[in-house]
């Protein structure tokens, strides 16, 4: 598209657009929009190309009118070219539309959100895409929708070669647009045909098309389930490293170091490092604590378990294993070692042999990079990608994000089922006695965290008024330690997301999800506490581990964030993301 075209004529242009109303132009597929609102309580929309923002001002409006008060509709509006963006945030200044400056086929920043929605809406701009890029937008656009989410298109035609050069315009049909949508697992219906141009330019006529996403179209989640139960496991390494992905998918959004468009489709791009560290953490406990074998014959050792790096480190719990974290000395020595060791074996066990059903097709990808093991280490991102980079299909990747609640499940059923059946850990083979097999299994332990920033709050509350995160009331003996987004729904025991919180608040809120008008009205307070118990005081490496864990956990942050300000943004776009994924009750 020709961004300079649409920002040189901005001042003739959006005049022009907005003096026709969203339903001028829309009226032919209004009903979706309408029923939309209707069918779900927390609707997500995308505007691509919302140039000067008539459609999502509309939107947000028809949103503000039929849903109820304690549902909300999030409103995003992309626009590639600045001056039209800056007229559409001027338009929707005083509506609940949050604005992007991006572009098809790659929707980099868009991606980055982490969120899916129940409608797209590309009003005028199919035709601004190349013929050669419309395979690529057609597979981001699907991969962005969620399960029964339309994408609806209008095509322009009748355009002159000369509107087509200046504007940078290319020749669109309904046909092309349906091949499309069949290869990418959607299917297409022609909405409204050779409706004449609103603008009465001659010669110019418009079609409106309607893709949409069956539940999970894109055949992930089979994949992922037959991997889960139908697989054959010699180890328990495959369930190992779906686990691993899925914890990262569910609590790590800021993980993502980049996605890549291949022809056999897009792929997210992981550190290496990360998924070395959480196999870690999630072996660490079966193996050490719980002595529970994850071969089938009465062996004790993996192959990832060194005797200068696990066995180094049996001191250590599965909880010194995360993002934040530092290690220094002969443990930093072993751990850099683990680390390694267990990058090499996931390459060479799982991602070897999990493949797509009925062929030789590997699904994951490691690339290993030797790291030189020093005697000090902290866990954060960059840290991490030190060891190499994995990577996997961005379809499994949102199935993994998208139905975290119910696939992880199905993996700790089938690893019980599994280690039951093992010769060492024949004691548990009975039905009552794989209770214990469950509770070896758990990923956190939420009091851990709780603990340490009780002692931080009791170390405030000697030099200063402390006071409820969520209603400002002051405190003093009678208080809990809450995690923001609650635990139950989405363990995360980070800094950020514990806060201090009145006792009978904490219970009226239990396991409930804050609402976006309960957090912004938190968020003054919210940051105080995050500044007076982590940024202010010259702790060692509290600040830089504070920021390690937020940045990694939140979507839309780079790993070199430290504005809690956007760090806020990001706890708000998380917030709206776990609401829309698991549907939880909002307090």
């Amino acid at each position: 598209m020709s961004s300079d075209y649409y920002n040189n004529k901005i001042e003739e242009i959006a005049p022009q657009y907005l003096s026709l109303s969203f339903l001028d132009v829309h009226n032919n597929w209004a009903h979706h929009l309408t029923s939309l609102f209707e069918q779900k309580t927390n609707p997500s929309i995308l505007d691509v190309g919302a140039g000067v923002g008539r459609d999502v001002g509309y939107i947000a409006d028809l949103a503000e009118q039929k849903l109820k008060p304690d549902n909300h509709c999030q409103i995003y509006a992309v626009e590639p070219a600045a001056e039209m963006l800056r007229v559409g945030k001027e338009t929707t200044q005083h509506k609940k539309v949050y604005w992007l400056q991006d572009s098809l086929p790659a929707l980099e920043k868009t991606t980055k959100l982490e969120v899916n929605f129940d409608l797209i809406l590309l009003s005028a701009v199919w035709m601004h895409v190349p013929p050669s890029h419309r395979a690529r937008a057609i597979r981001k656009l699907a991969n962005l929708l969620k399960p029964g989410g339309k994408i609806v298109i209008s095509l322009k035609l009748g355009m002159t070669k000369e509107e087509q050069q200046s504007r940078q315009m290319f020749d669109v049909s309904v046909e092309e647009v349906e091949h499309l949508a069949q290869d990418y697992g959607l299917f297409a219906k022609l909405e409204a045909q050779n409706e004449a141009d609103k603008l009465g330019r001659e010669g110019v006529y418009w079609q409106t098309v309607i893709l949409q996403l069956p539940d999970d179209g894109t055949g992930a989640f089979p994949f992922i389930r037959h991997v889960a139960v139908n697989d054959g496991k010699s180890a328990t390494h495959k369930l190992a490293l779906l686990r691993v992905l899925l914890r990262i998918a569910d609590g790590h959004p800021g993980a993502v170091i980049r996605r890549e468009s291949l022809a056999t489709g897009d792929r997210v791009i992981l550190p290496l490092g990360l998924v070395a560290l959480y196999w870690m953490h999630q072996y660490k406990d079966l193996i050490d604590h719980h002595q529970l074998f994850q071969v089938p014959n009465a062996k004790p050792n993996m192959g990832f378990m060194k005797p200068d790096g696990w066995h180094k480190l049996k001191h250590r719990a599965a909880s010194d294993y995360r993002i934040g974290n530092l290690f220094t000395g002969e443990d930093a020595i072993a751990l850099h070692k683990t680390i390694s060791a267990s990058a090499k074996n996931i390459k060479e066990m799982p991602c070897q042999y999990i493949t797509l059903p009925n062929q030789k097709t590997q699904v994951f990808e490691a690339a290993t990079k030797s790291v030189r093991a020093r005697d000090s280490i902290f866990l954060d991102l960059p840290t991490l990608q030190k060891w190499g980079e994995f990577s996997l299909p961005e379809t499994t990747w949102l199935a993994l994000s998208r139905y975290a609640c119910w696939i992880e499940p199905v993996l700790v059923n089938e690893w019980v089922k599994t280690m039951a059946v093992y010769k060492g850990n024949a004691a548990y083979a009975t039905p009552e006695k794989q209770v214990y097999l469950y509770q070896a299994l758990k990923w956190l332990d939420p009091q851990r965290t709780t603990s340490e920033v009780r002692n931080r709050f009791e170390v405030l509350s000697k030099s200063q008024s402390m006071q409820c995160v969520w209603s400002a009331k002051r405190l003093n003996q009678e208080y809990d330690i809450d995690h923001s987004m609650p635990f139950s729904r989405w363990p995360n025991n980070d800094l950020w997301n514990l806060v201090p919180s009145d006792h009978k608040v904490n219970n009226n809120k239990r396991d409930r999800l804050p609402s976006e008008l309960k957090l912004k009205e938190a968020k003054e307070r919210m940051q105080d506490w995050w500044l007076s118990a982590w940024l202010e005081d010259e702790v060692a490496n509290q600040k830089q581990r504070f920021f390690a864990e937020a940045n990694i956990a939140l979507p839309g942050l780079t790993p070199h964030n430290d504005s809690i300000d956007d760090l806020f943004d990001a706890l708000l776009l998380q917030r709206g993301r776990l609401k829309d994924m698991q549907q939880l009750n909002e307090w």
